[in-house]
């Protein structure tokens, strides 16, 4: 019989630390001395280059920024106001140019009648003006100016008609005055003056009918006789709202 030899036997040690323990606590405190000194220079660094009063500097800074600020608002605010302003009275100053225009014309239409030189006309139909109603495309305001100088101090007095041409279902017809103003009886509108006078009313075209032209007629019978005139219905429409003033004498 074989002779077997025992298994060698297994001892387990502890493997001692190659490192020594007062190493590794040399390095810890090597780690511990530098961050120190790292913390000490950045400190050193911070209190060299940001003054003591750094913190109120700032604030200071802060307000002066905050302040500009509504500054820069409030001087936006009062250039929007005078821009506004400004076009206020830009369309004021239009609308006063508008208005001494028109007094000028006036000056020289009064003035051509009270010349020592002017020609002594009878009874005329001096100018016609036409104002759309916005809300009613088919309602017109007129004004109606008439003149006579041949008898000065003298009253012409008689009724003046106004009658429409124009198209209508692709024809050419005429609207007379009782069918302008839905009065089949109407004659015209009454008129009494010295030397002149403007005769204000209203206009409503019928439905599908497009205005090229006017005529207006005058009759102060036979002391101051009849005058009738053309016009044309561009030429005498004026923008819608404006007003007339007129008066007679």
């Amino acid at each position: 019989m074989a002779h077997v030899s025992p298994p060698p036997t297994l001892v387990i040690r502890p493997q001692e630390d190659d490192v020594p323990r007062w190493r590794r606590w040399l390095t810890l405190a090597l780690f511990w001395l530098a961050s120190l000194i790292v913390a000490v220079a950045v400190t050193w660094v911070w209190r060299e280059n940001v003054p003591a009063n750094g913190a109120a500097q700032l604030r200071t800074a802060l307000d002066q920024a905050n302040a500009l600020q509504q500054r820069l608002a409030v001087l936006e605010r009062a250039q929007q106001v005078a821009t506004a302003a400004n076009a206020d009275l830009q369309r004021e100053i239009g609308q006063r140019q508008e208005e001494i225009a028109g007094l000028r014309a006036d000056l020289a239409f009064y003035s051509s009648l009270t010349r020592a030189d002017a020609g002594r006309d009878g009874l005329a139909v001096q100018a016609l003006s036409l104002a759309g109603e916005r809300d009613n495309p088919r309602l017109f305001h007129f004004t109606v100016t008439l003149t006579q100088n041949l008898k000065p101090g003298q009253v012409a007095s008689g009724q003046v008609r106004l009658d429409v041409r124009g198209t209508r279902a692709g024809k050419l017809v005429t609207v007379a005055w009782p069918d302008l103003v839905a009065d089949t009886n109407a004659k015209g509108m009454g008129f009494s003056f010295k030397y002149f006078q403007q005769i204000k009313g209203t206009l409503l075209l019928p439905d599908g009918f497009a205005p090229d032209g006017v005529r207006v007629e005058a009759d102060a019978g036979t002391e101051f006789g009849k005058s009738s005139r053309d016009f044309e219905w561009g030429d005498v429409l004026a923008t819608p709202g404006e007003t007339h003033a007129g008066e007679s004498k």
